[in-house]
């Protein structure tokens, strides 16, 4: 078995991030299912959070991002978070990044429930793909890191409660590997094609919260998934992220009838955070029987469309929209997870050498509700601690805070009624019964079909089954978390329990029984 000190699964910005920063500390490789350019982190348009300017501060970003929490945010690591911010942006532009500017400074924008302008964007709504080609470029050249593309891990070696390597199979040749390191780092993305509807691409399946559950790790607030509220809905066009940035430059969304209707739902209007205007955005549909509302930006200049939005003006345009003189058909889609594999604030799990960064982990900092933007900049605060701790050593795993820990329920499926176990079927049974609103009626429903696709599933043999058998049992967690939160909070709304209740202050954790 090949060793390496390091194994990054995934190639995101942070799995490509943290590699960059650790190349200098030891042999590093990075497994990708795919190749090394297919992640998320390209299709993040809006760009990243920082209090960089004069104007701003660590402790107003720290609020904002607490208020949008709804209660749940981890505040030290909300103040880690908000207080590295302007380090790790630098960090980026040493790597090169090419942030937009106006007169010779960084140029910032104004975006939901943050109360002044902090965001930080390249190439307009490119942000995300500008970020990802500058570190995957840099990868590529370096001749520390080991990249092996089309290897799927399927499953975290440990052994004595330490992580020992990965299994993975490779998907061009079939063959079965095995890798060890000394420490392992999850940075596998989202979950997002749990979902009939979504912003996310293909790959992002929930291999790592299951990779890391079967693992012994603990996973955290699975019921807190964010539906982000514009994503284009034309016919037979595949669906496409609006930013958020849209309405943080005036864009106002308006009914069927041309209404504007969302100061209906909340006073902060069309900027209200993105739980709220998802679920005014499902209201208004279904008090008008239509399936989309409209974003109207008629009324902003065309050349700032074009030039601040130049991704959104363009995909629009070569699909017969223009949106500098129409409204722009949009519906809530699925779009980020805030829970996940549950860390500390060095990036830990509960497991000796397991680390996970990026939208796989929870650190505490989204709550129940994250902030526009403050994913990508996540990555890079907490990836820079994971890099800090292990170049000090062998990590010893700081013990996680107390928090009630559930198994995974044992459902009796004998009399279940299911339909055939399918990609599309799972997704449909998410989108319908775990989405915007939920009830406990849908949900227990939804937790028996896939306890019994569960036991129904066979040993996966190919990427598509692994993938299959993986977000079959991140559904499970999801559903069954938010079964037990009997409460609406954040992006978790149960129309059986429309109120928050201060008794669900606390978090849902899962670990796999021994």
């Amino acid at each position: 078995m090949k060793q390496y000190d390091y194994i990054i699964i995934g190639s995101g910005i942070a799995g490509l991030y943290d590699a960059l920063l650790l190349q200098e500390a030891g042999s590093v490789l990075i497994l990708t299912k795919g190749s090394i350019d297919e992640c998320n982190t390209k299709h993040a348009q809006g760009g990243i959070a920082a209090a960089i300017s004069s104007l701003d501060s660590a402790e107003l970003h720290f609020n904002d991002t607490i208020a949008a929490g709804a209660g749940l945010c981890d505040p030290e690591a909300v103040r880690l978070l908000t207080e590295e911010a302007a380090d790790r942006i630098d960090d980026l532009v040493k790597f090169g990044v090419p942030f937009d500017t106006v007169n010779g400074e960084i140029a910032l924008t104004k975006e939901a429930a943050h109360s002044v302008p902090r965001i930080l964007h390249a190439g307009g709504d490119a942000t995300g793909e500008r970020i990802e080609v500058t570190l995957s470029n840099a990868a590529r050249a370096s001749k520390r890191i080991t990249i092996f593309e089309y290897f799927l891990v399927t499953e975290v070696l440990v052994r004595d409660g330490k992580v020992q390597g990965v299994a993975a199979l490779d998907l061009h040749s079939g063959s079965a590997e095995e890798f060890g390191c000394r420490f392992l780092i999850l940075a596998t993305g989202g979950i997002g094609r749990l979902f009939k509807i979504t912003t996310n691409p293909d790959i992002a399946t929930g291999d790592g919260v299951a990779l890391a559950y079967r693992a012994g790790a603990e996973i955290i607030d699975m019921e807190f998934f964010q539906f982000h509220p514009t994503a284009l809905r034309l016919p037979g066009v595949p669906l496409f992220l609006i930013s958020e940035a849209v309405r943080g430059e005036g864009g106002i969304l308006r009914n069927i009838k041309g209404d504007r209707f969302m100061l209906k739902y909340s006073s902060q209007g069309d900027l209200a955070p993105r739980d709220i205007v998802a679920r005014g955005i499902v209201a208004e549909m279904k008090e008008t029987g239509t399936d989309r509302v409209y974003l109207d930006v008629t009324h902003l200049p065309p050349r700032l469309l074009s030039t601040r939005f130049p991704q959104i003006y363009r995909f629009c345009l070569e699909h017969g929209l223009d949106i500098t003189i129409s409204l722009i058909p949009v519906v809530p889609a699925a779009h980020y997870i805030m829970g996940g594999v549950r860390t500390n604030y060095w990036g830990e799990t509960n497991v000796s050498g397991l680390f996970a960064s990026g939208e796989v982990a929870s650190t505490g900092v989204h709550g129940a509700n994250r902030l526009a933007s403050n994913s990508l900049l996540e990555v890079l605060v907490f990836g820079k601690r994971i890099v800090e701790r292990t170049r000090k050593g062998e990590a010893n795993t700081t013990t996680l805070a107390k928090s009630d820990v559930y198994p995974l329920k044992e459902r009796d499926t004998a009399a279940v009624s299911h339909p055939h176990l399918s990609l599309t079927a799972l997704q449909s049974l998410l989108w319908d019964k775990v989405g915007i609103v939920r009830s406990g009626e849908g949900l227990r429903e939804a937790a028996n079909i896939l306890a019994a696709w569960e036991k129904e599933l066979k040993p996966p043999t190919d990427r598509p089954s692994h993938e299959l058998a993986n977000m079959v049992l991140v559904g499970r967690l999801m559903v069954e978390a938010a079964l037990i939160r009997e409460e609406s909070r954040g992006a978790h709304f149960r129309s059986d329990f429309p109120q928050p209740s201060d008794a669900w202050l606390k978090h849902i954790v899962f670990k796999k029984t021994v």
